[in-house]
């Protein structure tokens, strides 16, 4: 498995996991009772139950960089540019904008 803190301007507001089943993305409970708290994304309103899919939800994939940015960060990197999960974790600490992706080392990884 997969985990990567999401936050916004530096307040942790959910996680996104990524496992044999598919991708989860969770929003941090603590996060939902503060004052006027913001959805990461339109297509994530704020809600307790987590969402699901087989794929990388839209929004999360469009923070990852196209073209010869994209191309420096796999030759760079050594990413393989089908694992999306790998990419968002790997270049997206800081996005444009105020949504942040941070890399959570599991306890199983090396």
């Amino acid at each position: 498995m997969r985990k990567a803190e999401i936050k916004i301007q530096n307040i942790t507001a959910g996680w996104l996991t990524r496992d044999e089943k598919g991708y989860r993305f969770e929003y941090d409970p603590v996060y939902l009772s503060c004052k006027n708290p913001e959805p990461v994304s339109l297509t994530l309103p704020l809600q307790a139950e987590p969402f699901t899919g087989k794929v990388l939800f839209p929004f999360f994939d469009g923070l990852i960089p196209e073209g010869w940015l994209l191309e420096i960060a796999e030759k760079n990197w050594k990413l393989n540019p089908r694992d999306r999960m790998g990419l968002l974790m790997a270049c997206c600490k800081d996005c444009i904008g105020v949504v942040s992706v941070n890399p959570v080392m599991l306890e199983d990884e090396p």
